[in-house]
C-alpha cells in the first residue's frame, strides 16, 4: 500500500469538498448549531438551577419558620424537594424534560415527581430539544451523508475512477484515501463540542472523566457514519442513488427506530394508569390494617405487643404516646407497600428499556443515546436514583416527626391541641442529593455503546476490504 498515493487521494477529496460551497456552508451551520446549543444549554442550566436552589431554600425556610405545632400537623405540612441538574445536563438533557423536577414529601403518601417541561411545552419538544447531543446524534450524521455519499460514486459516474485504476492506483488506496478524509472531517465536526467541554473541564464546571467518555462515544459514532457513507458510495454507480440509500438508512436509524421502539415497548410491557395504581394501593392499604379502627386485627395485635413490651395493661399507662406509636407503625407499613409498587413500576420500565436496548445492535444511535444520557446523569436510572434518595429522606423525615410525637407529647391530659416548640423543626433532616459517579454507575451503558460502535466499525471495515479486493472490472 503506497502511503503517498493514499495521502494524495485524501488531499484531492478535501479540495473537492472545499470547492463545494454548499458543503462548507453546511459545516459552518452545524458548527454554529453546536456552539449555540452549548451556549443555550449552559444558560438554561444556570437559570433552572438558580430557580430550583431558590425554591428549595424558600421551602426549607418556610418549614423551619413554622410556629409551635403538633408534630403530626408537620407530617402533613411536608417538605418540597427539587432535583438538582447534573453538570452535563446541558449537553444531553436525556429524560429530564419528561420526568418532573419537584416532589412533595408528606406522611402516608409517596408522591411522584411533578412539573416536567414536556407537560408545560408545545408538542415540538417531542421532536427533540436543541442540545449538543441532538445535533451530534441526528444532524451531524445527516451532514456526513451529504458530504460522503459521492466519495467514490462521483468518481465512478464521471469516469475519473477508470482513469485512476488505469494509472495503477489500487482500489484499496482509493477507498483508504476517501475514508481518511471523511474520518478527519467527522472529528472536525466534533471539534466545537470538544472545545466547549475542555473549557468547562478546565474551569472546574464539568468533571473530566464523563466529558472525555462522551467525546469518545461521539467520535466513534461519527466515524461509523463516515465509514458507512464511504461504503455505500462504493456500491453505487451514481451519487444520487447512493444519497437516496444513505438518507433512507439515516431515516430508519435516527428517526423511525428511536421514535417507534418506545411505543412498541409500551405496548408489550404496559404500565397501569395512575388511577388503576391508586385504586390498587388503596385496596392493599385496607388489607394491611387500619390504624384508626380499634377493632382492626393487625393493630389490635400490635397494641397487645406494645402493652407486653412496656409491661402495662392499658395504653393510658404507656410512658410514651400511643397515637405516635400507631403513626410510626402505620408509616412503616404504608412505606413498604409504596416501595413495592414503585419497584414494580420501575421493573416494567426496565423491561421496556431492555427491549429498546436490544435494538441498539441495529441502530447505533440507540446505544449512543443510552451511553450519552447515562454519562450526563439524565437517564432513567439517574431519575430512579434521585427518587430512591428522596423516598429514603421522606421516610426518615416523617418517622423523625413521629418520634417527636411519641417522646414529647404526653400520653394523657395533653389537652385538645398539644404542641411542641418551633425550635424542633430546625432539627428535622434536610434533603441533600448525593449524585453517584456517572462513569462508575453507567459502566454497562458506556461499555455497550463502545462495543456496538467498535463492532459496527469493524464490520464496515471488513466490508470495505472485500470491496477493495474485487476485480478491477467490477470496481470501476
Amino acid at each position: 500500500m503506497r502511503r503517498a498515493v493514499i495521502a494524495r487521494i485524501a488531499r484531492e477529496e478535501l479540495r473537492a469538498l472545499a470547492r463545494n460551497h454548499v458543503a462548507a456552508i453546511a459545516c459552518a451551520i452545524l458548527a454554529l448549531l453546536i456552539v449555540a446549543s452549548v451556549g443555550l444549554g449552559l444558560d438554561r442550566r444556570a437559570h433552572v438551577e438558580g430557580l430550583r436552589t431558590h425554591h428549595q431554600a424558600a421551602s426549607d425556610a418556610a418549614f423551619r419558620a413554622q410556629p409551635d405545632r403538633h408534630p403530626h400537623r408537620m407530617v402533613h405540612y411536608g417538605q418540597y424537594v427539587f432535583r438538582p441538574l447534573s453538570a452535563l445536563a446541558f449537553f444531553d438533557p436525556g429524560v429530564d424534560a419528561y420526568t418532573g423536577s419537584m416532589v412533595f414529601l408528606e406522611g402516608h403518601r409517596q408522591n411522584s415527581a411533578n412539573f416536567s417541561e414536556a407537560r408545560q411545552s408545545s408538542l415540538l419538544m417531542r421532536f427533540g430539544d436543541l442540545s449538543p447531543a441532538f445535533v451530534l446524534q441526528v444532524l451531524a450524521p445527516l451532514l456526513m451523508v451529504f458530504l460522503a455519499h459521492g466519495a467514490i460514486a462521483r468518481e465512478r459516474e464521471s469516469g475519473l475512477l477508470r482513469v485512476l485504476l488505469a494509472q495503477g492506483v489500487r482500489p484499496a488506496e482509493i477507498i483508504l484515501g476517501k475514508l481518511a478524509t471523511h474520518l478527519g472531517l467527522s472529528l472536525t465536526l466534533l471539534a466545537p463540542a470538544a472545545l466547549a467541554l475542555a473549557g468547562l473541564v478546565a474551569a472546574g464546571q464539568t468533571p473530566a472523566a464523563p466529558a472525555g467518555a462522551l467525546l469518545l462515544v461521539y467520535a466513534l459514532y461519527l466515524a461509523f457514519w463516515a465509514t458507512l457513507a464511504v461504503l455505500v458510495s462504493s456500491l453505487f454507480r451514481r451519487g444520487r442513488d447512493a444519497l437516496a440509500a444513505l438518507v433512507s438508512i439515516w431515516m430508519a436509524l435516527t428517526i423511525v427506530l428511536p421514535r417507534g421502539l418506545p411505543e412498541l415497548a409500551a405496548l408489550l410491557h404496559p404500565q397501569p394508569t395512575r388511577i388503576e395504581t391508586d385504586v390498587a394501593i388503596h385496596r392493599d392499604l385496607k388489607a394491611i390494617g387500619d390504624s384508626h379502627n380499634p377493632d382492626d386485627p393487625y393493630f389490635a395485635a400490635y397494641k397487645a405487643r406494645i402493652l407486653r413490651q412496656y409491661r402495662v395493661s392499658r395504653v393510658e399507662d404507656l410512658p410514651v404516646q400511643w397515637a405516635g406509636l400507631v403513626s410510626y407503625e402505620g408509616e412503616r407499613l404504608t412505606s413498604a407497600l409504596f416501595d413495592r409498587y414503585a419497584d414494580a413500576a420501575f421493573a416494567r420500565e426496565s423491561d421496556q428499556n431492555r427491549l429498546v436496548r436490544a435494538f441498539s445492535v441495529v441502530s447505533p444511535m440507540l446505544a449512543v443515546r443510552q451511553g450519552s444520557s447515562a454519562l450526563a446523569a439524565t437517564d432513567v436510572e439517574s431519575h430512579k436514583d434521585f427518587l430512591d434518595q428522596v423516598e429514603a429522606h421522606r421516610y426518615a423525615f416523617v418517622q423523625a416527626l413521629n418520634r417527636v410525637q411519641i417522646e414529647t407529647i404526653p400520653n394523657q391530659n395533653a389537652g385538645p391541641d398539644p404542641r411542641v416548640s418551633a425550635d424542633t423543626w430546625a432539627g428535622m433532616p434536610t434533603f441533600v442529593y448525593r449524585a453517584p459517579d456517572p462513569v462508575a454507575r453507567s459502566g454497562g451503558a458506556i461499555g455497550s455503546a463502545l462495543a456496538i460502535l467498535l463492532a459496527w466499525l469493524a464490520a464496515l471495515g471488513l466490508a470495505l476490504r472485500q470491496i477493495a479486493r474485487r476485480p478491477l472490472e467490477s470496481f470501476q
